[in-house]
This record gives C-alpha cells, structure tokens and sequence, in this order.
C-alpha cells in the first residue's frame, strides 16, 4: 500500500469513527453511563472499582490472605490440595462491580461486553505474567451444548485478548469437555466441586507442548477444582509449568 493511500484509510477510519461516537456515544460497558471524553471500555469510576486488588495473594491459588505469611507450599486454603497447575493469577476478588459484570459476561447477550472487559484484563494481567515466559494461552472450553447455547465461551475471548497483549499464541483446540457436568456452585463443597468435574477434560489435539509454559485461562477461580481437572489433561503433554490466568477468584 502506498504512503498516499495509506494517509487517505487513515483519514477514512479517524472520519467513520468520528461518526459513530457521534451516532452512537461512548457508553461505559460496566455502568452504562456516557463516558465524556474517557478512553477504554470503562470509565474512570468504574476502572478502580474493576481492576484494583487490595489484598495480598497466595501464588498458588490466588485466594486472599493476610500479610506476611509463608507462602511457599500455599495458603490455608490450598495447602495439601491435589492441585494439578502450578500458580494462579487473578485481577481482583470475585465481588462488587466485577461479579456483576462476570454474571453479565455469561448471559447469551454478554459477548461484546466479554470481548470489552478481556481486552481491559489482559492489558492488567499479561505484565505480571510476562516474566513467565509463557509459550501460548488455553482457554477453559464449555461442554458443546453449553456452548451453542450461549454462542461463546468467555474464556477463549480471555485467553485469545491475553495471547494478542503477550504476542503468543492462543491454542483453542487443544482441550475438549467430556461431559456436561451440573454447575459447580451448585455443589455443596469443596470436595463435590472435584467429584463433579473428575475426568471432565481430555485432549482434543496432540499439540507440541513438551517443556513449555502454558497460560490455562478461565473466568473465575473458586475452589481450583475445574482449572485443576483441565490442567491434569494438559499434564499429558508434559509441559514445563502450567499456570492459571483468571479474571477473579470467588469463596
């Protein structure tokens, strides 16, 4: 493409956008009020409110803890647990406006504000993920029923947002569900969370991933269970380190 008609594209995109914040102006996509002037998917009251995590986090399952402990084999909440992934991420604690918004995100209607939210995520996370040195981000998949239902799966938008902010590679087939379990809030513990996602993942595709870091993306992380069961299928392909990526982490 020449510079001359590369000049005028440009010009074109900055007019056909000047239109359609005209027709249709900047909502913000957590409170639906105007955003007057604002960049982002979020406006200013409502960015704090998403993104910032006040509390300190165990690495290996990211739930909230105190100062100053020993964190090296996990917290109180983790310590002992078969977890089969080795450090866990999350934006903030799964409560307030951000659960709003994940609940939000899972409706069938969600996929635009999913699409907006993962952008403004994975612009949070991948600093703090970076220094791994990941290989490729994999999305958590929905059972295939679950998936027609709603159209998308939240977590490949999150980890396809993730892989484009690290400049790495996003591996949608490498994972499928076996089976369409119930929901796991509504199990009664800790324990009927691992039993009913037991074996509930198995590799779709014999993907190389000897000796590489992967980024197992989902959008909340409670008990590890589902994370845990998806990234023990992953196991079989002898990866380096698998470390889960996710927007919060609920009790």
């Amino acid at each position: 493409m020449s510079t001359s008609l590369a000049n005028l594209v440009a010009v074109g995109r900055r007019i056909v956008s000047g239109i359609r914040h005209l027709v249709y102006p900047p909502i913000c996509w957590a409170c639906g009020h105007l955003m007057d002037g604002e960049q982002g998917p979020v406006c200013a009251s409502c960015l704090p409110r998403l993104t910032q995590d006040p509390f300190s986090t165990c690495p290996r399952c990211s739930s909230t803890v105190g100062p100053h402990l020993l964190l090296a084999e996990g917290c109180l909440t983790c310590a002992g647990a078969p977890l089969a992934f080795d450090g866990a991420f999350r934006m903030a604690p799964y409560e307030g406006l951000l659960r709003e918004v994940i609940l939000r995100m899972k409706a069938w209607t969600g996929e635009e504000l999913t699409e907006a939210i993962a952008k403004l995520w994975a612009k949070q996370i991948a600093p703090r993920t970076a220094s791994l040195h990941p290989h490729v981000t994999i999305p958590v998949p929905l059972h295939w029923t679950r998936r027609w239902r709603r159209g998308f799966n939240p977590s490949e938008i999150m980890a396809l947002a993730l892989a484009n902010e690290l400049h790495i590679p996003c591996l949608t087939r490498v994972l499928q569900r076996n089976r369409r379990t119930p929901p796991q809030t509504a199990q009664p513990s800790g324990a009927a969370r691992h039993r009913n996602v037991k074996n509930a993942f198995a590799l779709r595709s014999d993907a190389d991933l000897h000796d590489k870091t992967l980024l197992l993306v989902d959008d909340v992380l409670t008990t590890g269970a589902t994370l845990s069961e998806a990234a023990c299928a992953l196991r079989w392909l002898a990866p380096k380190a698998i470390h889960v990526v996710v927007l919060a982490h609920g009790k």
